[in-house]
C-alpha cells in the first residue's frame, strides 16, 4: 500500500523496519476520490494528514474571477499536506486531477512518530523542505523562465520525480494532464500552452499526446528548460 512512499523516502535516506511499521500504523483509512475533485478545502480545520497512494493530485489556489493557478503537482508516494500537521489548515485547496487511492494519517498518529522515531520525523522534516524547494523552482519558471522553458522545466522535473517511485521509463511517462490543467501549472492560457507544445515537438524535443509524455531529447529538453535537477535532492542524504 505505501510501498511508493517508501521509494521515495529510501531514495533519500534508509528507513528501518521498525520505521517502516511505524508508517505502516500511523494509517487509518483509505480512500479513493475521481478525477477533479476537491478533498482539502482552504481554511478548513484538518485533524489527518494525506498521502498520495496512486494518482495524481495538486495544490492550488483562485482568484475572484476564477483564475486558477496550481503551485505544485503530487504524485504517487507524496504526502499532499503533510505540512498540515502543525499548520492545521491550508491556506490552498488540494484536488484529484486522476483517480486517486489515499491514506489518512491522523496528526495524532504523526505525533507519535515525532515522539518516538527522530530520524523518520527529520526524514520527513526533509520531505517538507523539498516541497518548498520546489516551490521555489515553480515561482522561477513563472516569474522569468519564457514559455517554452516553463514546459520543458516541467517536463524534466515530473520525468525524475516520477522515476523516484517507479513510474517513468526512460523515455517518458503518464501524465494525466489536460491542456487546461497544464496552463494552470505554468501560468499561461491554454492556446499559449497548445502552440508552445507544437513547438516543443517540431523541435523533436518532447511530446505530449493523450496523458503521455515521450522525450525525445532529454539534453535538449533541459537546456532549453534551464533545468537543474539539484532542488530534488535526489542523492542520499545524512540525516
Amino acid at each position: 500500500m505505501i510501498e511508493r512512499h517508501l521509494l521515495k523516502l529510501r531514495a533519500r535516506a534508509s528507513v528501518s523496519a521498525e520505521e517502516e511499521q511505524a508508517i505502516r500504523d500511523a494509517v487509518k483509512e483509505v480512500r479513493t476520490y475521481p478525477a477533479d475533485h476537491v478533498i482539502i478545502r482552504a481554511h478548513e480545520r484538518l485533524t489527518f494528514s494525506t498521502l498520495l497512494l496512486d494518482g495524481l493530485m495538486c495544490r492550488y489556489k483562485d482568484l475572484s474571477e476564477g483564475q486558477r493557478q496550481i503551485t505544485e503537482l503530487h504524485v504517487s508516494g507524496d504526502f499532499a499536506d503533510l505540512h498540515s500537521f502543525t499548520l492545521k489548515r491550508l491556506d490552498h485547496n488540494i484536488m484529484t486531477l486522476s483517480p486517486c487511492t489515499v491514506a489518512l494519517v491522523p496528526h495524532e498518529h504523526l505525533a507519535r512518530i515525532t515522539e518516538r522515531h527522530p530520524h523518520l520525523t527529520r526524514l520527513y522534516w526533509f520531505t517538507t523542505n523539498m516541497d518548498a524547494a520546489i516551490h521555489r523552482e515553480w515561482e522561477l519558471s513563472l516569474g522569468r523562465r519564457t514559455a517554452i522553458s516553463r514546459i520543458a522545466a516541467l517536463f524534466c522535473e515530473m520525468q525524475l520525480r516520477l522515476g523516484v517511485v517507479g513510474l517513468a521509463e526512460a523515455d517518458g511517462y503518464n501524465l494525466p494532464l489536460t491542456q487546461t490543467d497544464l496552463a494552470e501549472c505554468v501560468g499561461l492560457t491554454p492556446i499559449h500552452v497548445n502552440r508552445t507544445l507544437k513547438e516543443l515537438r517540431e523541435q523533436e524535443l518532447v511530446r505530449f499526446k493523450g496523458s503521455r509524455v515521450t522525450i525525445l531529447n532529454w539534453e535538449g529538453l533541459a537546456a532549453i528548460g534551464e533545468f537543474d535537477p539539484s532542488y530534488l535532492y535526489l542523492e542520499p542524504i545524512p540525516l
